[in-house]
């Protein structure tokens, strides 16, 4: 089973065996992956909105259970079977309908001894059967499209015996058919036949006492699914038989007529018969399935996987998320890549998404993001974050398609606000105890993502602690990205080799986010602006710049100097860059005008040489011609033919049957394209001219006027028009004079 890694396709040792798999096996949790940082990434509301786009219970139910796989194979076939439903949607080979009711009660049933499922039990068996036959039949068909897909399917046998069976059973209105033994089939006739007997002496009786006039109006009616005579109370003795009822108001017996209850009793004693009969049959059903619960089973847990990649499918095609290259470098470059639950909240509010670009790897394996508030730095923690477990989850994810990544063993964060009121610890100290948690699982497999880093307490205190725990994680070679305005961190991502600093751009001017990461320098906080902006008088500002350090404030300025020359910077970049594309696309254009150009000269040069060569021809043979005119002579006329001729054959090469039949060929497949294209052409001209006519037709007609300068609707020449009546027009074409309907013209030009 092949796997891409590095773009390659390679063989995996974790492939699945070709055996029944149930999804307890298929989804594994990577146990390294700790729920709480699923929680903080948002991982639950990911799966809340796949669940909502499974078609079966059973799926959504799945779908709440996707975690983190920890088998490579497992995951790495997980995700290019989502890949391939995903291709299904943009190609003509859709994959069948997998919708299912759940079969669980029956599977239950089956386990216990002489027990007898309902018919419609059966018939959502059936239908269970029915569609993974279907699914695997296609999927065998179009095995080179859907490969995983494929193997996947292949892991379950085919048993069309259960579904056939149910069929020679019960039909498609989820009743017993009658042929489906010998007796019910003669029990049924039997049926029948008495009922016949019955409406027939029903029928009898109920001529008989109308003609007494011992009847209502109503003359009959229907108790407990059987037909009663409406007798009128006041001869309810004269009419023999079985009193029903009566009507709410006591003037209406209902009486079974004595004539027909003989033949009613036989009725039930054949009913009777028929039931014990369809219990006879569907218990034997029942019997011949039970060997094959493990197998349904088996089948259901299929259509559930199915519909649980469907689901994925459909969420990765609404957030553009594709399968990037996974790589064994450990190199996680994420290009273009979208936070998913804010791109589809944005989508759905038609507002715009602010994608990131971000690189790790082992020269630059931490990344310290500083900057303002509100400019984006935890919504680019989370969405790497996200965006990792989502692919390690089997979920395809919203990055460009030249993104690579690799696999963590462990994900850690600290994101957010975890202050515990149960345990009694304040934020400080709860971001202690997980950072004890973070160094005891901390190696060169794990990505480690942390929000505000070291805040909580004094800020010198504070710093120095968090310096010392970014220093162990560096050493202990971990990836990973975190966010903070604390100056000594960001002095020591300068320091160490490999790791560096990054800051959210923030429009200086407008004091607005442009929610873009820009690597390889330190962000200003933009405190004093911020404040500045937000209305803060001048004056306080001013005493709280007096009340700190004089180099810090020279230090945070001269960052937010250097930010804004960096933004300078990229827009001369961007201006440059547009600047080079447009050149590049004005290069490629004339590289091809020439390329044209040079293609026709050539022709031009063929045509011109074979011309020449048909001239000097046509010399010889008018020459020669002049001679047999002069002398009369046929045989130095032929000789003198036949030397032209060999002497023009000895230019042609000689080519071979074989070589003559490909060229024939050739100009036979070049003559069918043409054919085509110029079909095509015409085509699309019909369409081109059926939508001018349409939108002439939508265009209110001019009011036309003597004078008037106009033409034929499908011509070319253009006169006036001399007279108007009755919707007719005299258009004078200078030499001549036409008589025409008004809607055939077009106005050219009105009289001024």
């Amino acid at each position: 089973m092949s796997t891409i890694i590095d773009g390659k396709h390679t063989k995996d040792k974790n492939s699945f065996p070709v055996k029944v798999l149930s999804l307890s096996s298929f989804y594994q949790r990577m146990h390294a992956i700790h729920p709480k940082t699923l929680e903080d990434l948002e991982f639950p509301t990911v799966l809340q909105q796949v669940a909502a786009r499974c078609n079966t219970e059973l799926g959504k139910e799945g779908a709440f259970k996707i975690e983190p796989i920890s088998e490579k194979g497992h995951l790495l076939q997980l995700l290019e079977q989502t890949s391939e439903y995903l291709a299904s949607f943009t190609n003509e080979n859709r994959i069948p309908n997998h919708g299912f009711d759940t079969i669980n009660a029956e599977l239950r049933l089956l386990k216990v001894e002489n027990t007898t499922l309902e018919v419609s039990g059966f018939r959502r068996i059936a239908t269970i059967c029915n569609t993974v036959s279907v699914h695997k039949k296609f999927l065998k068909k179009f095995k080179e499209y859907y490969p995983r897909l494929f193997e996947f399917s292949e892991n379950w046998e085919e048993n069309k015996s259960i579904s056939e069976e149910i069929g020679l059973i019960i039909d498609k209105f989820a009743e017993v058919r009658d042929d489906a033994s010998t007796d019910l089939k003669h029990i049924r006739r039997q049926i029948n036949e008495v009922r016949g007997k019955i409406n027939q002496s029903f029928n009898a009786a109920l001529q008989r006492y109308q003609a007494s006039d011992f009847l209502d109006e109503i003359r009959e009616s229907v108790v407990e699914n059987r037909r009663v005579l409406a007798v009128k109370a006041m001869h309810r003795r004269k009419v023999k038989g079985t009193v029903m009822g009566s009507s709410k108001t006591g003037s209406i017996v209902y009486i079974v007529p004595e004539s027909t209850l003989n033949h009613t009793r036989d009725l039930n004693n054949l009913e009777y018969d028929e039931k014990e009969e369809i219990q006879r049959i569907l218990k034997a059903l029942t019997d011949f399935i039970r060997p094959q619960a493990t197998l349904l089973a088996g089948y259901q847990d299929y259509l559930t996987h199915i519909d649980i990649t469907a689901a994925k499918a459909k969420y990765a095609s609404e957030m553009n998320a594709i399968l990037p290259e996974i790589n064994t470098k450990k190199k996680l470059v994420l290009k273009d890549a979208f936070h998913p639950l804010l791109y589809l909240s944005n989508k759905s509010k038609r507002e715009k998404t602010w994608p990131q670009t971000i690189e790790l790897h082992p020269e630059n394996r931490i990344i310290v993001i500083s900057g303002p508030n509100a400019g984006g730095k935890s919504i680019t923690l989370k969405t790497i974050g996200l965006l990792q477990v989502m692919l390690q989850s089997g979920l395809l994810i919203p990055v460009h398609e030249r993104s690579s990544v690799c696999l963590f063993h462990t994900i850690l964060t600290d994101i957010g606000d975890n202050q515990s009121i149960e345990n009694h610890l304040s934020t400080y100290s709860y971001r202690l105890k997980n950072m004890n948690a973070f160094l005891k699982k901390c190696d060169d497999r794990t990505l480690f993502l942390i929000d505000e880093f070291g805040t909580g307490s004094d800020p010198e205190l504070g710093g120095a602690l968090a310096e010392a725990f970014l220093e162990v994680f560096y050493e202990r070679e971990a990836f990973g990205v975190i966010t903070t305005h604390y100056a000594n961190l960001k002095a020591l991502a300068d320091e160490l080799p490999h790791a560096t600093n990054a800051n959210m751009r923030f429009n200086s001017k407008t004091l607005e986010p442009t929610f873009q990461l820009v690597l390889g320098e330190a962000g200003s906080s933009f405190t004093f602006e911020v404040a500045q902006k937000n209305g803060i008088p001048y004056s306080l500002i001013n005493k709280a710049k007096k009340k700190i350090e004089r180099g810090k404030v020279r230090f945070d300025a001269t960052i937010a100097k250097l930010q804004k020359e960096r933004n300078k910077m990229v827009q001369t970049g961007s201006r440059l860059q547009e600047k080079e594309i447009k050149a590049r696309e004005e290069a490629e254009r004339l590289e091809k005008l020439n390329a044209k150009i040079k293609n026709k000269l050539e022709n031009y040069q063929e045509l011109y040489d074979h011309n020449q060569r048909m001239i000097q021809l046509g010399n010889k043979l008018n020459t020669a011609a002049e001679q047999y005119f002069l002398d009369n002579k046929k045989r130095p006329l032929i000789s003198e033919l036949l030397r032209i001729v060999e002497t023009e054959n000895s230019k042609r090469k000689k080519t071979t049957a074989k070589q003559v039949k490909a060229e024939r060929e050739q100009k036979k497949q070049v003559s069918q394209e043409l054919e085509k294209k110029i079909v095509q052409v015409r085509e699309e001209k019909k369409i081109e001219k059926k939508k001018v006519i349409q939108q002439e037709k939508n265009m209110p007609r001019p009011i036309f006027k003597v004078g008037d300068r106009v033409r034929l609707q499908d011509g070319k020449a253009v006169g006036s028009i001399d007279t108007l009546e009755k919707g007719k027009a005299v258009v004078n074409y200078g030499m001549f004079t036409t008589n025409v309907s008004v809607d055939q013209l077009e106005l050219v030009e009105a009289k001024k």
